[in-house]
């Protein structure tokens, strides 16, 4: 097994400032990590950025700017979220990863799409209950007309 590295786009979501960017793939780590030369060229000011808390590999405890809002892109896929900026290379975490539902294979040294959800990532909602079938697309419309009270759970 070896370090795996995915080719990803961070965009600055108010002013829309993008860029692509190597990024190793941290399953060991959460959240993802640009260094400050990124955070530029999208735009911040780390000066007025605010802080984040996060504990090193060493253990240590350090305080790092905060940018956001960032949208993480991944061939079809895509994150909202913030980035500490810190160190010379950008990291991604786990809650990019399973946000996007994508899969690492360190064997082939390689991030893809998880085949299982070819169509986009499907996320778990394994305590709703009580949803009526529907085959029709989501819509934001109101009924014409009330729905049935659910059965009451016991």
């Amino acid at each position: 097994m070896g370090i795996v590295y995915a080719e990803i786009t961070l965009t600055h979501l108010l002013s829309g400032k993008s860029v692509d960017v190597r990024t190793m793939v941290d399953t060991g780590m959460t959240h993802m990590i640009v260094p400050a030369n990124i955070a530029r060229e999208l735009g911040f000011d780390l000066d007025k950025a605010s802080t984040y808390r996060l504990k090193v590999a060493d253990t240590r405890r350090i305080q790092c700017p905060c940018i956001a809002p960032i949208q993480i892109t991944f061939g079809d896929r895509c994150y909202k979220t913030e980035a500490a900026v810190l160190g010379d290379e950008c990291l991604m975490g786990v809650l990019p990863l399973e946000a996007m539902d994508l899969v690492v294979d360190p064997k082939r040294q390689c991030v893809t799409a998880n085949p299982k959800h070819p169509d986009g990532p499907v996320f778990l909602a394994m305590g709703v209950r009580n949803i009526p079938f529907s085959d029709e697309p989501f819509s934001h419309s109101r009924p014409s007309q009330p729905s049935p009270p659910y059965p009451k759970s016991a």
